[in-house]
Formats: structure tokens, sequence, C-alpha cells
């Protein structure tokens, strides 16, 4: 069978989803597991876009060592050399460069002629081989360019240096059949094809990434490029996990094969959900809540008899297993170690005994504690950046009921070290707890998305929310984990403004340019 290479960009193309804002411990933790699921490149973000992300890039260039850590370009020196600054040390340094191709973008956005396109895109390419020896080239929007062109422009890149031609279907416009056609005539048409491997790069605001994916696959594409979950700009990117199942479960139709872990496909979907707080829908493919579920009385008449009659994916494939309880009230600290040793996460003596602290406090109230619960206190620990100056909470009450109008008063402890207390109404208990937070920090502001989920099932279940908040004119996400919803909701909001604080107070690098 013919090896299919999986790119993800989760970290690059899924953190421009709207609302996503990763720090460099999250993006060093997804990296990690991208790692463990077998990608065999990840684009670990966009150095010159900010010092944020040439920071991130730089660690995880420094700490992966079994994928190819990639990072994203425009076709100018500083991108490149930025790009460099921040990827020198990866065990095989990748550089991804973008170039618009379509007559739309050439005209509109890039105001240049195609022979300066062309000009422009050799040029970079032939700068960027002196640096790095891989160098993927992509034609943005190439689902909507003149395909002579493309072939024209392709033979020049690749005779430059090129490694990898990436056409991505940037705004989801193509179709199956249409994505297939221009793969084939490529192969076709261009000369020195055959020195590079083809990528395909789909967006899903049609609903066709996933389909478009493997349609260029049958035409000659060699590289799959997608996030996990599906996220991304807009309606999102293909979903690598659905092409890599689909590639395995229909082996009979597609003779062609992933390096995916299928097994940590869960791990990995929960992960990312959690760390960008954007929660799987219950009816997604292959990782959806409901995805092993049955309603319908024929088909669990069906599936009792032969799981094969309605299942044509089984939960163990993706890493999807009973919820067992592994550790209780009376586990001890070396239980507890093992069983996060198996969970393959890695932890200092003082975060394990930060987790291990909030395991035993848990279960003083938790009857079960499984795998997600144990899970959920990890990624809190280990994504946790520190800061000596920040607020933290010493106390809060509510008062609610069905004839009261809703009361939430609140004591912090200011960056300064003083005590603040303070109480105000609202029309639920929430928007009490969250305008006397507001009272009482001195930042301007305003809470733009909050959610709230529960980690498992049952009426004793982790609570878990997620806030977005504008602190003087920057965006913050915030994450907080308790049993109670309200002060899951409390430790999500002081956690953003905190983000706030780590952000704005981080030592500054100086980034190449």
């Amino acid at each position: 069978m013919s090896r299919i290479k999986i790119f993800d960009t989760t970290l690059r193309d899924g953190e421009q989803s709207p609302g996503v804002n990763l720090n460099k411990l999250e993006k060093l933790e997804i990296a990690k597991q991208l790692e463990r699921l077998g990608v065999d490149r990840m684009e670990a973000g966009f150095p010159a876009s900010s010092q944020g992300d040439f920071e991130a890039v730089k660690a995880i260039a420094e700490t992966i060592t079994e994928t190819s850590v990639t990072g994203l370009a425009r076709t100018t020196k500083s991108d490149i050399d930025t790009a460099w600054e921040a990827l020198k040390y990866a065990e095989e340094p990748r550089l991804h460069m973008f170039l618009a191709t379509s007559p739309i973008h050439m005209t509109y956005k890039l105001k240049k002629t195609p022979e300066q396109v062309i000009d422009n895109a050799v040029s970079m390419v032939s700068y960027a081989r002196e640096k790095f020896p891989q160098v993927e080239w992509s034609a943005e929007d190439a689902s909507r360019s003149d395909w002579s062109f493309l072939a024209q422009i392709i033979e020049q890149v690749i005779d430059a240096g090129a490694t990898v031609i990436n056409l991505p279907d940037t705004v989801g416009y193509t179709t199956p059949d249409e994505y297939g056609k221009m793969f084939r005539y490529l192969r076709e048409t261009v000369p020195n094809i055959d020195r590079v491997e083809l990528s395909c790069h789909c967006h899903n605001d049609l609903g066709m990434a996933v389909a478009n994916s493997i349609a260029a696959v049958e035409n000659g594409a060699t590289q799959v490029e997608g996030t996990i979950n599906g996220i991304g700009e807009r309606a999102g990117n293909a979903s690598l996990e659905e092409v890599a199942v689909a590639l395995r479960v229909r082996a009979d139709y597609y003779p062609y094969s992933t390096g995916l872990k299928l097994d940590e496909t869960k791990r990995t979907s929960d992960l990312i959900a959690k760390l960008t707080g954007m929660y799987v829908q219950a009816n997604k493919a292959v990782i959806g809540r409901n995805a092993f579920s049955h309603e319908a009385g024929i088909h669990q008449d069906g599936v009792l008899k032969n799981k094969e009659t309605y299942e044509i994916i089984t939960p163990e494939m993706v890493g999807v297993t009973a919820n067992t309880l592994f550790l209780g009230k009376h586990s001890g600290r070396h239980a507890f170690q093992d069983r996060v040793r198996e969970l393959g996460v890695e932890l200092s003596e003082d975060k394990l005994q930060e987790a291990f602290n909030m395991f035993k406090q848990l279960t003083d109230h938790k009857r079960e504690f499984t795998d997600d619960d144990l899970y959920t206190i990890l990624m809190e620990v280990q994504t946790e950046t520190s800061a000596v100056n920040k607020y933290e909470l010493e106390m809060f009450q509510v008062q609610y009921g069905t004839s009261n109008i809703p009361t939430a008063t609140v004591s912090l402890t200011t960056p300064e070290g003083s005590t603040v207390q303070t109480a105000c109404t609202g029309n639920g208990s929430v928007e009490a707890l969250y305008k006397t937070l507001d009272s009482l920090i001195e930042e301007e502001l305003q809470l733009t998305d909050y959610q709230l989920n529960s980690v498992g099932r049952g009426k004793d279940a982790l609570a878990e929310s997620h806030v977005q908040l504008s602190v003087n004119g920057e965006t913050m996400n915030g994450r907080g984990t308790a049993q109670d919803v309200l002060e899951a909701s409390v430790n999500a909001f002081l956690n953003a403004v905190n983000r706030y604080f780590i952000q704005a107070k981080a030592p500054k690098e100086e980034v190449v340019k």
C-alpha cells in the first residue's frame, strides 16, 4: 500500500480558529501528543507573526524528535530568516512558504502581475533552500487558479529547490472531481513534478474537505494536510482523523495507509478540545460522543447480535475505551504516579505533587475518578504558567433563589498583595459573580465568550469552564476546572486575567527580522 504522509497544522491553521489563543506550554503539550499520534510533519506556527509564536515554535523544534517540525513563512527574506532562527535546532527543520496564484488574489491582494509572482516565488524558494533542507511551497488559492499558470510556476519553483508542492483549496470552493482533475493535470503537465512530493490542503466551507483530500490522494497527492477535530479558519480544515480512519476502514477500496497510531485519536482529540475550548460536536464522525451510540431499537438489536451490523469503526480502533475507575480515595502517590506515566504525561516533581494534591481533594467528594478526570487535572497543572503577581481567589459566596435577586460576594488578593472584597447582583449566579470580579479587578474587562462543559457524566462530574475576555483591549482565553460549576467559572475568569499579566511581564527576546 502507498504510504500517505500526514501534515498536521493544528498548531498553526487550527490556532487561527476564532477564539483560540494557546500559550507556549499548551502548544508544547499538543505537539508532544501529535508526536505520540504519529504525524509525519507538524506545522508548529508562523514564527514571524508574533514574539509568542516565535518562542513556541522554537520550544517545539527543540523538544520534538520523532516528527518533522515546520514553520510557516511568506515569500520574504525576513520571514524566512525568522523561521530559521526558530527552527534551526529541529531534528529536521522544514519551511512552508505560501504565495497566492489565483487571479483574484494576485490582482486585489498582492497587486502583482503573474510574472512578478513567479519571480518572487522562485527567488524566495532559492533563498530558503540556502538554509532549509526541506522547503514546501504552497500555491495559495490553487483551486481557483489558472491551471496552465500553476503548471508554469510550479515547474520553476521545483527548479529553484522546492521539495514539496502544496495545492490548497484555501476557501473550500472546489469539489472532489475538480480537485482530483487538477492534481492529475499537473502530474501530467509539469515535466519535473516527479522530483517533489505533492500535498493537498483543504478547507471545509462547503463540507467537502475530507472528500476533496481523498480525491487528491487518488490522483497523486502523497501528503494530506489538516487538523485534529477539523478546527481552523472559518469552517475549519480537513479532519485528519476522518481521513486516516476512512483509509483504514476502506482499505479494500483505497490502496493507501498512514503512519498514525489510531488508538491515540481520542486522547489527541480530547486534549485539543480541552486546550482550545472548541468542543467536539456529539455527532461528529469518528470521534463524536454519539459515534458509537445506538438509539433506535432496530440498531440496538442488531449491534447486540453482531456489532458489524451498524458499526463500521470499532471504538477501540480510535482509542475509545470504557471509562474504568482506576484510582480512588485510598490510592497512594505511587499508584497515582504510575497512572500519570501510563498516560504519557511528563511532570516535574513539583507539578506531580500539585496534581496529586488536587486528586486527593477531589476524591474526598467524588465517588468515581476516571482517566478523563485525571487527564483534566494533569493538563491544568502542566499548562499553567506561574506568575509572581496575579489575582488569587480568597473566597466567594453566591446567594440565589427563585424569589431572590442573585448576589455574589467575592474576596481577592491583588497582584500588589492587598485583599479586596465586594458584592454585586445579577440576573443569574454567573452574571453576579462576573460583575463582582469585574468591579474588583482594575483592568478594563469585557467578556466575549463563556462555555461550560462536564468532564464525563454523572451528577458528581467535574465542571470545566472556558471564557474569552478582552483585557485592556487584548483577547485572553481562560480555563477553569472544579466540581462546582460556579467555582469552575470563577477559576476560568481569573485564569484569563492572569494570563494577561503573564504575557505582559514575560521577558522579550529580539525576533530576528
